[in-house]
């Protein structure tokens, strides 16, 4: 007779009928049972003596309802996640809310992985507290005003009733409070990881993300800046399948209504005047820094990428690893900061439009960062030595008329202010420019802070203290700036790296594509400013020097060492003095616009980046005479085209 094979499987929990000293009374009698009907092999039990302790995990920027925090995704590389934060300009934003369903009611202990941000220049308790709330209920704590790094701030014991149950933050000073995640659990003996290498391992565990194919491409192009949106445009329109990846919920970069940074520089210049079309289609009619929202028109940037059925948008996505195959990328792989939901993209061609040339760093490619001394390269502008300085971050802001007075916390934390140094304004903009002497990378959520820091501490004193504050009675904050106006980090190099004199002294190369025409304009602290706050300066001054409108070499927007690697936007081969003259963003856009042309010329030959140069730079310049524009007879906003000559400075 055949024999039977049964699969017998108990899980103790509050809904089973067999309870643990039934089982126990009854486990041999079972056993000598089953042995004759079934291999004890195949018999499946399953005894829990101490139930497995319940736990759940929640990524803020996952809630439902955001209310008025916003998702931060600035800093994921630095600390593992996005994350909400309460910026409300001193005034309490809405509570953001979502439903959780619990494993099971009762009692567990809460962390709140959080950052008291203004502890690098205060050692008092911060201003960005905010409570959790179960059920409407505070939990008891309030966070955020503790601590030195984002940790998990011990939040107790807290009592669960339903397993339905709707969780909210409550920001209570509308300070920049900010929460990544809240983890609940059973196991007394429990603490989530610190560590970032562990943290993102017990990230991955408690989500269960698996990154997914995000598709294959001609080009894939990771930044949704100005130059991002004119190489996916351009390549586009030239019969290219384009993935544009970007982190943020609007395209345009300093150019978006996030950050409010216009248009520089100037288009349709020799030797190739069709060049900048693309940008005369995204260009905002109007120009100014620091205006409302509606004067960057982020709508127009949408319907022109939305216009291209050959590009696939991935908006809110970042980009955080690569794979390599030899020298080569292989693909890149995006999160998206507010699901998690991750996709790997792969393609022959990748454009690293980033400006912080994340992806060029990742796939090891070479790169510079801070000021050359003066014998690395001649320049005449140069340090004697070599060191870490860079331009430095805006976080730009303006006041508003009320009709009534109103009023403002008094904001103190590790910044001075008092009747000689208070900045007596009612915006700031490009001015406004932290973090020189830090690290653009590793130091960013501390520049951007202390941006947000001078900010509030000024406006405070001006509303509080100031002999003439009355002035300023009926006025309000009405913006500032979270997203930071980043202006230098990381430089990948090229096949050339661009100097100083090349632009100055108009040295001309064979492939010399779209003409730079901004003054080599390079950011110092400002005299006044360190004077007053040696060490903590929050203001600067450009230096300029004027040039003649000089080609770029091509050589310049592709990585030497990374094979098909391109890169547009300020983070080109250049050096930090030539870099003065070719960041602003019309020229950025160009050259968006010729990596487009290149990749169609790489495709159409089988070649990569650096062979367009070595054997079809004809085929690129007849491109890039063409142009890609729509509306070549259009004309274009050409505010701020800054400061060019009229003539070509003469060699001697």
């Amino acid at each position: 007779m055949q024999r039977k094979y049964v699969h017998h499987c108990f899980f103790l929990n509050e809904n089973n009928p067999f309870n643990m000293n039934f089982i126990i009374r009854n486990f041999w009698q079972m056993l000598r049972r089953l042995q004759y009907f079934m291999p004890v092999s195949a018999a499946c039990f399953l005894f829990a003596c101490n139930r497995q302790a319940a736990e759940l995990f929640v990524e803020t920027e996952r809630f439902s309802d955001k209310g008025g925090w916003v998702v931060d995704q600035q800093f994921m590389d630095l600390m593992g996640s996005s994350y909400l934060l309460a910026h409300g300009m001193g005034r309490p934003v809405r509570d953001a809310s979502t439903e959780l369903t619990f494993p099971r009611r009762g009692t567990y202990h809460m962390f709140v992985r959080t950052y008291n941000w203004t502890s690098p220049f205060s050692e008092r308790t911060g201003p960005g507290r905010f409570q959790v709330m179960i059920d409407g209920e505070s939990a008891g704590k309030s966070f955020g005003d503790i601590g030195s790094a984002w940790f998990w701030q011990d939040g107790g014991k807290i009592t669960v009733n339903s397993t339905k149950v709707k969780i909210s933050l409550h920001d209570l000073t509308g300070f920049d409070g900010r929460c990544d995640a809240i983890y609940f659990t059973q196991d007394r003996d429990f603490s989530p990881p610190d560590e970032m290498a562990a943290l993102t391992a017990f990230r991955y565990r408690q989500t269960g993300i698996k990154p997914r194919n995000g598709g294959k491409y001609d080009l894939v192009v990771i930044g949704g800046g100005v130059a991002g949106i004119c190489a996916a445009v351009s390549a586009a329109r030239l019969g290219l399948k384009v993935a544009l990846i970007h982190d943020r919920p609007v395209w345009g970069g300093n150019n978006s209504s996030e950050v409010r940074v216009h248009l520089g520089g100037r288009i349709a210049l020799e030797p190739y005047p069709e060049m900048g079309g693309i940008v005369k289609e995204l260009s905002p009619e109007k120009g100014g820094n620091a205006q409302a929202p509606s004067q960057y028109e982020d709508e127009k940037k949408t319907a022109l990428i939305n216009g291209e059925p050959h590009i696939t948008r991935f908006m809110n996505y970042r980009a955080f690893a690569v794979a390599m195959k030899g020298n080569a990328i292989k693909s890149v792989t995006a999160k998206h900061i507010e699901t998690g939901e991750e996709f790997v993209f792969t393609a022959p061609l990748f454009a690293d439009c980033t400006g912080d040339g994340t992806i060029g760093a990742l796939a090891g490619a070479d790169f510079a960062m801070g000021r050359e001394s003066k014998s690395e390269f001649d320049e005449p502008t140069a340090p004697e030595e070599s060191d870490h300085l860079t331009m430095g971050c805006s976080v730009q802001w303006y006041s508003e008329e009320a009709e009534a007075p109103g009023d403002f916390p008094t904001f103190k934390y590790g910044v001075d202010f008092n009747e000689e140094n208070v900045q007596k304004v009612t915006m700031g903009e490009w001015t406004w420019e932290t973090g020189m002497n830090f690290d653009q990378i590793s130091d960013f959520e501390r520049i951007r802070d202390y941006g947000l820091l001078v900010v509030y501490s000024n406006w405070s004193f001006l509303k509080n203290e100031y002999s003439e504050k009355d002035q300023y009675s009926n006025r309000k904050l009405g913006w500032v700036a979270y997203v930071s106006g980043k202006r230098e980090s990381r430089r990948l190099l090229g096949d050339l790296i661009l100097k100083e004199q090349d632009i100055a002294d108009y040295v001309a190369y064979p492939d010399g594509a779209v003409s730079t025409s901004w003054s080599i304009d390079l950011h110092y602290p400002d005299p006044k400013n360190t004077e007053q706050f040696p060490g903590r300066e929050f203001k600067s001054i450009a230096v300029h020097q004027n040039i003649y409108p000089y080609p770029i070499p091509y050589r310049c927007f592709y990585s030497r060492n990374v094979d098909n690697l391109f890169m547009a936007g300020r983070n080109i081969s250049v050096t930090h003095v030539a870099l003065g003259s070719v960041r602003v963003m019309r020229t950025t856009g160009m050259m968006g616009e010729v990596v487009g042309m290149a990749a169609a010329v790489c495709r159409q030959n089988s070649v990569n980046p650096r062979g367009v140069y070595e054997k079809y730079m004809e085929e690129l310049k007849k491109l890039m005479k063409k142009g890609v524009g729509k509306d070549g007879a259009t004309p274009y906003p050409d505010y701020n085209p800054g400061g060019t000559l009229k003539e070509r400075k003469t060699r001697e």
